[in-house]
């Protein structure tokens, strides 16, 4: 008979993944199967922030703002090496109307209907306010106002505009999130399959029989559809399960531009249509732009950022930089396809962010995982586990909160200290090179890195400072593969490498593989 575990995941982004280590760290055995890479739709395409979702108070999405709130430092001290703190300028447009539906401006329009279509700067600051005390802050600073007539924060700006909010939110690698939630998951016991596709999953007794394409069958006690913008597809045509429950695939689209200004600083821009985008600085000498909301017909893996988008994302910048941000100057875009749970909204911003977990108990347990934020992965988790608890009553309760993920055992300051000593130590190393290991590996860096005492000793160097040694340590604990895997999810090198350098690379791990 095959092995049979407690729990099999179907689906590798953050929500399955930070399931698979939340259970296997409770005791129980684990198997989760992603049918290409980690993180390859939606984990890693996402606006790259932990954060409360401000514009979803409009839409009077209180506990999902007040548990994302409070999850961001959480989350920040459990993996500083990743995700780091950033401060997010709001200018006040005093041109600025729109078209809104939200409950809030609806709300606004009865009392006052001179003012329909208009945000008025006291309910920006009315939001932030409980921004700032629905999660509890202790790290992050707290929202101030801005005079951009003085600053560096105006510098970039259109002359309307003098005036802003500042408030805190957090930075974080997406792809890499889930990787090491799958990393950790592993080194405690989790089986993590890569390239394996699940064709289907039956009740058999008490157990779930899940079979592989590859032909690889397998038991569990229950079982955890995290498929993300499959989770539909998981539901009628792997796991054949009668449900009126629907997924609404909304397609996110973001555009990357050579850097636009020279601070540090996010900005938060409103729109004529009622919508927001951000401005955000990016791997150091770029600014990333986004993020649209469109429904989405077809395959996720179909989704790209069209020229339409491109052309909304540039127009919204240009309304608030001094010097217009072009299609010409684009270096990448990527799309991103969120599985919101179907409440019927009207239009695809304006459909729930909160996650839906919907459990089929009718024989062994399968549960079902609609929708979901970055931000809120981990109280997902346990959710999940909650709503699972009566299966395995003898398990472990919470545990994940103020767990460093792997690398990551250090304070959220200690970063330029890390960098400095990995360069005393490493003195080959530049400047950009520590910076980007510390970023990405935390205190891990230095088992990368061994014995090394010039760059040679870390074998080729495939271009951008990716080495072999690097390369082995995502093979050997991070579940890459492909060079796609790496250049585009492990890191951003993509933007930094030439098309035959990534070809070479492809090379490269394709023997590598073979000799496997």
């Amino acid at each position: 008979m095959p092995e049979t575990t407690d729990l099999f995941i179907i689906g590798g982004g953050i929500n399955g993944c930070g399931i698979a280590r939340d259970a296997v760290g409770r005791g129980l055995s684990v198997r989760l199967a992603e049918m290409g890479d980690l993180a390859q739709a939606t984990s890693s395409k996402s606006t790259k922030l932990f954060h409360g979702g401000l514009r979803y108070l409009e839409y009077l999405e209180i506990r999902l703002v007040r548990e994302a709130l409070r999850e961001r430092e959480t989350l920040l001290r459990a993996m500083p090496h990743i995700s780091w703190p950033m401060r997010f300028v709001l200018p006040l447009d005093p041109e600025m109307s729109f078209e809104s539906n939200t409950p809030v401006s609806k709300a606004l329009s009865l009392v006052m209907p001179w003012k329909k279509g208009h945000r008025p700067n006291f309910l920006i600051r009315t939001g932030l306010f409980l921004y700032d005390s629905l999660g509890g802050r202790k790290i992050l600073p707290g929202t101030k106002s801005v005079d951009l007539t003085k600053g560096p924060e105006g510098r970039p700006l259109k002359s309307r505009l003098t005036q802003a909010y500042e408030y805190s939110d957090c930075w974080v690698d997406d792809a890499r999130l889930v990787a090491l939630n799958a990393r950790d998951a592993a080194e405690r016991g989790a089986d993590i399959l890569v390239g394996a596709e699940v064709s289907e999953a039956a009740r058999e007794g008490k157990l779930w029989r899940i079979a592989l394409t590859d032909g690889r069958v397998f038991h569990a006690r229950a079982l955890v559809n995290a498929g993300g913008p499959w989770v539909g597809h998981v539901i009628r045509d792997v796991v054949h399960l009668p449900t009126t429950e629907s997924v609404r695939l909304v397609r996110g689209s973001h555009i990357v531009v050579p850097k636009l200004y020279d601070h540090d600083k996010a900005y938060f821009f409103q729109g004529a249509d009622g919508r927001i985008i951000f401005a955000i600085p990016y791997e150091r000498d770029f600014t990333l732009i986004g993020t649209t909301d469109q429904d989405h017909e077809g395959s996720p893996l179909d989704a790209q950022c069209t020229p339409e988008e491109q052309q909304y994302l540039c127009d919204f910048a240009s309304r608030y930089f001094k010097q217009p941000v072009t299609r010409a100057q684009i270096v990448w875009t990527y799309s991103g396809v969120r599985p919101l749970y179907d409440d019927g909204a009207k239009s695809a911003t304006a459909a729930t962010r909160e996650y839906v977990l919907s459990l089929d108990d009718n024989g062994a347990p399968c549960l079902n995982v609609f929708g979901g934020k970055i931000t809120t992965y981990r109280k997902l988790a346990e959710h999940a586990l909650e709503k699972l608890a009566p299966n395995f009553p003898d398990r472990g309760g919470d545990w994940t909160a103020g767990v460093p993920l792997p690398g990551g055992n250090f304070p959220v300051t200690a970063v330029a200290q890390l960098i400095a000593a990995l360069r005393r130590d490493y003195p080959f190393l530049t400047k950009d090179w520590a910076h980007r290991l510390i970023r990405a590996y935390g205190l891990d860096a230095r088992a990368i890195l061994g014995d090394a005492r010039e760059a040679g000793d870390l074998g080729r160097d495939f271009g951008a400072t990716l080495t072999e040694a690097e390369l082995r340590w995502l093979m050997d604990h991070e579940f890459a593969r492909h060079a796609e895997d790496i250049v585009w999810r492990r890191s951003k090198l993509g933007l930094r490498m030439q098309p035959e350098q990534i070809a070479a690379l492809d090379v490269w791990l394709s023997e590598k593989r073979a000799a496997a």
